[in-house]
């Protein structure tokens, strides 16, 4: 895996929890507003299979977003993604807050991130990621950085990846491959 330290492998193995931010991770990071003023996003469906897979093999799912919006609430329902933390310009509080609540240490949970405000998050997680094109200060932070663009397969990159690490991808494909 070219984009992988040494230590990515041995981190991606611990993860228990993977939290993602949304805008430049989930989507490709552009903002489209409707005739009322609604943000409109963009999701990748096959990011979401890799979301799926996370949890089918048994990782917990969290989203994590300084900004609010309803399509992120309904895109969650829609992956069953039950931990959904909106509207925090600051990401470690509710970051430290989620992990605790679930019992899991920082070592044991992954944050994919894209940009400046990520950073506090991606220090202190165990398996720090981040997608292709995001600005070198994260890129340099993560233990693994994507090849596919943000919203179009980097969630499902790092999912694979977390998944492999624990050889768990074999059998979260094969419910798929009957």
């Amino acid at each position: 895996m070219p984009n992988a330290p040494a230590d990515a492998l041995e981190r991606a193995r611990r993860v228990r929890l993977m939290v993602f931010d949304v805008d430049g991770v989930l989507t490709d990071g552009k903002l489209w507003y409707g005739p009322q003023g609604e943000t409109l996003k963009a999701f990748y469906v096959r990011d979401g299979m890799g979301l799926r897979l996370l949890a089918e093999s048994g990782i917990a799912l969290a989203l994590l977003t300084s900004r609010r919006s309803e399509a992120v609430a309904l895109r969650a329902a829609e992956l069953r993604i039950t931990h959904v933390l909106q509207g925090s310009e600051e990401k470690h509080a509710p970051f430290a807050a989620l992990i605790a609540q679930l019992g899991f240490s920082a070592t044991e949970a992954g944050y994919m991130g894209d940009d400046l405000v990520d950073l506090p998050v991606l220090r202190r997680c165990g398996f720090a990621c981040a997608p292709a094109g995001a600005p070198e200060l994260v890129r340099s932070t993560s233990h693994y950085v994507t090849t596919a663009a943000p919203g179009a397969g980097a969630v499902r990159e790092a999912c694979e990846f977390v998944l492999r690490a624990q050889g768990k991808l074999d059998r979260a494909l094969a419910a798929y491959l009957a």
